[in-house]
């Protein structure tokens, strides 16, 4: 392979310290892979992340497993926010008979099952203490140092096999293989950090809040809830911290 510059180039790496906290980078990474793996639907349907609302793309069709979407509804003349599964408004001849949810019955419930929390917190602040002390006894988080010590000197040799204009495919090959490596690595540290955080985060929100809350918070809702589902006759609602509440 003749080298024309742009190869050496593309693989050097690791060249400046890093500009944001490893934490944040860590809760980022995890939300990309939940974003990117979005899917819904009994065939996994690939779905577009929407974050213009707390509960878009985290409200979910119990019969056919679709995501739920906000639409403004006009019924005989009576205009009102509903949540509907999408292959109810999407699907021609859809089989699915899953219930249409006014916003304000869902963001109710939402209310009614953050208040159950706090009405028994006791009883989950030992759930999460047993939660966090499983992630903590998962496997550790998987170190990159070495795979990065590796990198470096294939790229050094990358380096002086193209400028020396020999073949460096097989060199390039194992970046690549390393790479992908740390990638790996990477997300599922970022997994079990996002785990740690959300266990963290549900324990001093049950810690601190003193009170029932009274009204709808998208920034709690954001903050505390993971996926909400309905059913014919009910709703669960689980929370980041793995706390499941069945209204």
């Amino acid at each position: 392979m003749v080298n024309n510059g742009i190869v050496p180039q593309y693989y050097v790496e690791n060249s400046h310290e890093p500009i944001i906290p490893r934490e944040i980078f860590m809760q980022v990474q995890e939300e990309m892979v939940r974003r990117a793996n979005l899917h819904s639907g009994k065939g996994g349907k690939k779905r577009v992340y929407s974050s213009k609302y707390a509960l878009s793309s985290i409200v979910y069709c119990g019969e056919c497993g679709e995501i739920y979407r906000r639409v403004h509804w006009n019924n005989r003349g009576y205009k009102s926010i509903v949540w509907r599964c999408v292959s109810r408004l999407e699907e021609k001849g859809s089989d699915c008979t899953s219930p249409t949810i006014n916003e304000e019955t869902l963001q109710t419930a939402v209310v009614k099952a953050i208040n159950e929390v706090l009405a028994s917190k006791n009883t989950f602040l030992f759930i999460l203490q047993d939660n966090i002390a499983t992630v903590l006894n998962e496997e550790n988080d998987k170190a990159t140092d070495e795979i990065d010590r590796k990198l470096d000197e294939l790229q050094n040799e990358l380096l002086r096999l193209a400028n020396s204009k020999a073949d460096y495919n097989e060199v390039a090959d194992e970046i690549y293989r390393l790479r992908e490596l740390k990638k790996n690595a990477l997300v599922e540290n970022a997994e079990r950090e996002g785990k740690r955080q959300r266990i963290a985060e549900m324990t001093d929100f049950l810690s601190q809040q003193s009170c029932e809350i009274q009204e709808y918070d998208e920034q709690l809702v954001r903050r505390l809830i993971e996926r909400i589902t309905v059913f014919d006759d009910k709703m669960t609602i689980e929370f980041k911290s793995s706390v499941k509440i069945n209204l």
